[in-house]
């Protein structure tokens, strides 16, 4: 035989990689409720920021958006650099009193005043914390895909996941982005569905304890 099989060898022992915690990402063991949401967010002549869905889980929701971009008059350059920039690991310069024309940027408001954005958010699972912090959190949930239309329209799918269920009323969900000339924006959102739509969660396994 010339091509034999190599000897054999211990394989070193590694950490285990923590999973992510209920509070930055949907449990895994549920399939959430799917609500139709039909919002456009933000809209520029060549921009375009929707909330076609929404999955109700029993620890949070599942905000699914569509950022639709169309490139017109810009260089096929500049048009890449701004849907690259929509991720927001992509983006430098986001400092304690800065924040970037180019950095895309989520938030929620309820209507007692509390407020959670995207701005700051961690996204190496291996420095978040597994215990709670305070909520509510808006988290990113990097990973989305990518499609085009030829050279000349770009689809992105991103989904926001907001812990804990929000409030049983209407919230606001903000989205602000000034390098795509997408000024501060607030959108109504129906808490009281999202709550409702909750219990009607299913989980994978009935026999299976959910994640608190």
């Amino acid at each position: 035989m010339f091509f034999e099989p190599p000897p054999a060898q211990e394989e070193s022992a590694r950490p285990p990689k923590p999973g992510l915690p209920s509070w930055y990402a949907p449990p895994a063991e549920e399939m959430g409720a799917v609500i139709a949401g039909g919002l456009i967010l933000a809209r520029t002549p060549d921009i375009a920021i929707a909330l076609p869905a929404i999955q109700a889980f029993s620890t949070g929701c599942l905000m699914n958006v569509d950022l639709v971009m169309r490139r017109r008059t810009l260089s096929p350059g500049d048009f890449q650099a701004l849907m690259l920039s929509v991720y927001p690991h992509m983006v430098t310069g986001v400092t304690a009193d800065h924040l970037p024309d180019n950095l895309l940027r989520f938030g929620t408001r309820f209507a007692d005043g509390t407020k959670t954005t995207t701005v700051g958010q961690r996204f190496d699972r291996a420095d978040l914390p597994q215990d709670p912090p305070p909520g509510p959190r808006l988290s990113w949930l990097l990973g989305g895909s990518s499609m085009r239309s030829g050279d000349d329209v770009g689809l992105i799918t991103m989904g926001l996941w907001l812990w804990p269920l929000p409030p049983p009323e209407t919230f606001e969900l903000a989205v602000e982005w000034p390098a795509s000339g997408i000024n501060l924006t607030l959108t109504d959102v129906d808490g009281t569905a999202i709550v409702s739509a909750a219990q009607h969660s299913i989980p994978y396994w009935p026999d299976s304890t959910r994640s608190a």
